[in-house]
């Protein structure tokens, strides 16, 4: 029995890259592709723009409701015996968590979706009680061994800490043709292997041709490129709409099944 299986251990992957490089549309689609296989899936959306559920396709009247653990006041004193923004109290460093999912992950097609909200910086982190709760949870989130787990992630994964980062079996970087985003592409991968991320693969986005595919691989090396996306005038409408992206473009269904079937078999 291999790890997709039955009852077998799924796999986690974090998705990050450059702002505005399609990192959330195809997170948002691997998450549904997942589901439609019938695996159980845990999306999670650990960006501050927090977009994930429009591009897993999350209706607005639906999604408008959805509250960010981190802006959760009254959850967060429960859990730590402190309130938000405390720092230098008494609070419970180990909050309980496990029942956090199932209260307020949203349920959509097949994938249940969770926000995080936004991770305070500073002093490598910051010690307040919200940052504790929100990185107790992650770790739950990470270690859940019947769900795939999707992590949409900012260029510079906050989210994850040391503990964390070893439960994710990949992190997806997401690049399309041009210096910049590659140059966040490397950077991501430096502070993936400093927290402990065994594996950095990327995904090239909005490829014309020939010449934007070479151009990725020859400048994200080392880091292998597990498939490409092309550039679709039917994805960038979704995305001005507002619409998921699954299902807008046929190619670029067949391009992320691809994708997909190269991240199940990463060893």
């Amino acid at each position: 029995m291999d790890c997709w299986s039955l009852g077998a251990e799924m796999q986690k992957f974090a998705i990050s890259g450059k702002g505005g490089v399609g990192k959330t549309s195809l997170a948002g689609m691997l998450a549904r592709q997942f589901a439609a296989e019938g695996l159980p899936v845990l999306a999670i959306d650990a960006d501050p723009d927090a977009n994930l559920a429009s591009a897993i396709g999350v209706p607005p009247s639906l999604a408008s409701r959805i509250v960010p653990i981190s802006e959760m006041k009254e959850l967060i004193e429960e859990r730590t015996g402190a309130k938000p923004g405390t720092q230098g109290a008494y609070f419970r460093l180990n909050p309980r968590v496990d029942d956090l999912p199932e209260r307020y992950a949203v349920p959509f097609e097949g994938v249940r979706l969770m926000v995080m909200g936004t991770i305070t910086r500073g002093g490598g982190g910051c010690a307040c009680p919200e940052n504790v709760l929100l990185r107790n949870l992650m770790n739950h989130l990470l270690l859940l061994p019947q769900d795939v787990v999707i992590l949409d992630m900012e260029a510079g994964i906050e989210h994850l800490g040391r503990g964390t980062a070893g439960e994710v079996d990949a992190m997806i970087v997401v690049v399309e043709p041009g210096q910049r985003s590659v140059q966040t592409a490397h950077q991501v991968r430096r502070l993936a292997g400093e927290l402990g991320v065994g594996r950095c693969v990327v995904v090239g986005n909005r490829v014309r041709g020939e010449r934007d595919r070479e151009f990725i691989q020859s400048q994200v090396a080392p880091m292998p490129v597990v498939g490409f996306m092309s550039y679709s005038t039917a994805i960038a409408e979704a995305d001005m709409e507002g619409r998921t992206p699954y299902g807008a473009d046929p190619q670029i269904d067949t391009e992320v099944q691809e994708i997909r079937t190269r991240l199940r078999e990463l060893e």
